[in-house]
This record gives structure tokens, sequence and C-alpha cells, in this order.
């Protein structure tokens, strides 16, 4: 089964785990070792009609999704090609007043 928007195909693992009464569900440790992802990691969650997909985070800019140099602005990450794109559009819209 393809997962829309992704290359990988979804597969299962066999594993079948319970929510617990906080709403928690434990990752296979196999799991979290393939991914890269450590105790107190941040992960993003969606949904995708009936399916949750959980995803290791990792923080992008607001406004191209790139994932390389990025500062943050106003509580908002902005890689650095974007806020040198800002900067000759803010200095056009000056000029031209």
């Amino acid at each position: 089964m393809e997962h829309e928007g992704d290359k990988d195909k979804m597969k299962s693992l066999g594993v079948i785990r319970k929510v617990d009464e906080l709403g928690r569900v434990v990752l296979p440790v196999e799991t979290r070792k393939r991914l890269g992802l450590e105790p107190k990691d941040p992960v993003e969650i969606f949904v995708e009609r009936d399916r949750i997909v959980l995803k290791k985070y990792e923080p992008v800019c607001i406004f191209c999704g790139s994932t390389g140099d990025a500062v943050i602005w106003k509580d908002k990450r902005v890689c650095k090609r974007c806020v040198e794109q800002m900067k000759r559009g803010a200095d056009k819209t000056n000029n031209e007043d």
C-alpha cells in the first residue's frame, strides 16, 4: 500500500500495541533505532483519512520548507535564502517610494 506523497511504501511491522489510559503508545525499539529517534526527540503527528502517521520532527522554513540554514524571526523559522529574498523585496519596495 503506497503512502500518499511518499516514495516509501508503508508496511506492517506485525506489532500491535495498546493505547494506555493517557493516550500513549510505546514505539518498538527497532522502529526508534531505524528512524534515529532518541528519548525526548520531537515527533510530528498527522492524521490521514483513517491513519495516524508519526514523523520525526524536522523544523523547516515557513516559506519554502527548506530544512537548511534557518534563523528564528518572531518565533518562526525562516531560512537564510528566504530572508535574503525578503530583504531584496523590501529594498525594492522602499526604493519605489
